[in-house]
């Protein structure tokens, strides 16, 4: 009976040992006693903008608090598809989910009602129920961006850089986080003209909406219709449509051409590279997504978490800039952009987040 009981204990132990190695989440901690999971929007994990940005900062968070990360992308874009993949993580114990984008504003408005006891960090987006009336759980964070101050930022950038010449902007859809890189971008490259001495302008011509974020091609086109005319510098705030106009940059250049682009969200400098380490991106108005991310993480598990309100990432608090590094960038283009970072934290210098008399 003893050598019966002692083998019945070395089974049971071996199969408890194998079923723990046998996690798939990404880390397997649970410190804090909640799992972190996000839901994709369109695009893919490594999208080098919003869902990697969002992930990267899930990652940081949650290595740094040893906790269980886990990811799900949906197999399509609407409100269902949204739905499903939160209640799957729901279903898997992963009560703190992250959504990056506009798209998931209906979802999250409805999961944030059913799912009482979960958590939900809305990026870009205020939950409504289809009516733009926004209503923000007390178990929800919806976070929003100045994107008008890193498009700022990125036009004084490239005017400095560049002295002379004529710039562009491509948009994905015409919604306000676009919108407001687009205007704050034509207020930077004003602003350098006027007090900085410099001389990059932009027509009507070259201000246009794609209409989607995914459609790589088009992008490209654009992008070619607009060099042919004479722009030295295009700033992409478009997502798939934004690569497919890095793309053709890299091709013009490769060819002999000067071109350049300005890219968004996060540093895009890799995307543009296209010869030893050469790369076509002269800076990124970026939103600084994964500390977003990463600081609601941390919220929660300090006991912070800030649910039921809106929240601003901007210059006063550091949630919008230009990269660290701007290898494209000289000396002197980056310390009087660090200058002018300064005023507009200081408010000397406001960005307006409205269209007013500017380019769409």
């Amino acid at each position: 009976m003893k050598k019966g009981l002692l083998a019945t204990i070395i089974t049971v132990m071996t199969t408890m040992l194998f079923l723990v190695g046998c996690g798939s989440d990404s880390s397997s901690g649970d410190k804090a006693g909640f799992k972190v999971g996000m839901v994709t929007d369109a695009g893919t994990i490594d999208d080098k903008s919003f869902n990697q940005g969002t992930w990267e900062g899930i990652k940081e968070a949650t290595k740094e608090l040893d906790l269980k990360n886990k990811y799900l992308k949906p197999s399509g874009t609407l409100e269902a598809d949204y739905i499903k993949e939160i209640t799957n993580l729901y279903d898997a114990d992963f009560k703190f989910i992250v959504t990056p984008g506009f798209k998931f504003e209906t979802a999250i408005f409805n999961a944030q009602t059913k799912f009482e006891d979960a958590k939900f960090v809305l990026i870009d987006g205020s939950p409504h129920n289809g009516d733009f009336n926004p209503v923000v759980g007390k178990n929800t964070v919806s976070i929003f961006f100045a994107e008008h101050e890193a498009g700022f930022l990125a036009g004084v950038a490239t005017a400095l850089e560049l002295k002379d010449g004529e710039a562009g902007f491509i948009g994905g859809m015409e919604i306000p986080p676009v919108q407001k890189f687009n205007w704050g971008f034509q207020q930077g490259l004003a602003y350098a003209n006027e007090n900085l001495g410099t001389n990059v302008t932009i027509k009507a011509d070259n201000v246009v909406y794609q209409g989607t974020f995914d459609d790589v091609a088009a992008g490209q086109q654009i992008a070619a219709q607009m060099f042919d005319r004479g722009v030295d510098v295009i700033f992409a705030a478009a997502g798939g449509v934004g690569v497919g106009a890095i793309t053709e940059a890299k091709n013009r250049v490769q060819d002999g051409e000067n071109v350049w682009m300005v890219g968004v969200d996060v540093d895009q400098y890799e995307e543009g590279v296209y010869a030893d380490g050469k790369s076509v991106i002269l800076t990124s108005a970026m939103k600084q997504i994964d500390k977003a991310a990463a600081d609601m993480i941390k919220a929660e598990n300090d006991g912070k978490f800030p649910g039921g309100e809106t929240l601003i990432f901007d210059a006063k608090n550091d949630g919008v800039g230009l990269p660290d590094k701007n290898p494209n960038l000289s000396e002197d283009t980056t310390a009087k952009v660090d200058e002018v970072f300064e005023l507009i934290k200081s408010g000397e210098v406001k960005v307006n987040a409205e269209q007013g008399d500017l380019i769409k």
